[in-house]
């Protein structure tokens, strides 16, 4: 009988500084930025804590290196494009990196070190608005503007009790059984002609909201540009 051959031992992904962010995201994905310490990040990659410090000095330089990714992950505008198509872009994938990490929304400006992603991500949204005719200020308060509505709605979104249409009827009608609809007549008025019909999703309010920013700055431009 031939003798049974010998798997030879796994071969292990070297670990590398890319690899532990990599698996920083996977954890704060997986259960949030509270789930995500020196331990479980070692336990994540198969290695003993003490081998993480050997490519990040300690956790602060984690979160610089997570919410760098999460920058990279954002399609950037490009100055050379029509404005608004740039911006609305950039906004929109803003919005679904931020579904898929949504723990990174009260992490992206908070950072005081900021990584070489971070940095362009900036640099090319305030390209795009100067090349656009903004000045400086309303430069500044378009950049304000626009990252209040698309991490606020992300926020809304992330933490709505229903996911797309699939489960806003369950949701909501055992909410309206709770109050009395006299006393309540414009929330009921809005549940059953609006909320409650065929094809509802509350994601298509985004583009609702971010026309309205596009069409008020439009104006802004000197010259006088119309929406």
């Amino acid at each position: 009988m031939p003798k049974p051959v010998r798997e030879g031992p796994q071969e292990r992904t070297p670990l590398s500084r890319e690899r532990v962010l990599r698996g920083a995201v996977a954890i704060a994905d997986a259960g949030g930025i509270g789930s995500l310490t020196i331990r479980s990040l070692a336990q994540e990659l198969g290695v003993k804590p003490m081998s993480v410090y050997h490519h990040v000095a300690n956790k602060d330089e984690i979160l610089d290196g997570i919410v760098d990714l999460v920058f990279s992950e954002i399609e950037l505008p490009s100055a050379d494009g029509d404005w608004r198509s740039e911006i609305r872009r950039r906004a929109t994938s803003a919005r679904r990196v931020l579904r898929c990490h949504p723990w990174a929304i009260g992490l992206m400006e908070s950072r005081t070190t900021p990584g070489p992603e971070t940095l362009r991500h900036h640099e090319a949204i305030l390209g795009a608005l100067r090349a656009a005719g903004f000045s400086v200020e309303m430069s500044a308060h378009t950049y304000a503007l626009l990252d209040s509505y698309v991490y606020g709605f992300a926020l809304q979104e992330a933490t709505l009790p229903f996911d797309g249409n699939t489960t806003v009827a369950e949701v909501t009608e055992p909410m309206m059984r709770q109050f009395p609809a006299d006393e309540y007549p414009y929330l009921v008025e809005m549940a059953t002609e609006h909320v409650l019909q065929p094809g509802y999703d509350f994601g298509n309010e985004f583009d609702f909201g971010l026309n309205l920013i596009l069409d008020g700055l439009a104006r802004s431009i000197p010259g006088g540009e119309s929406p």
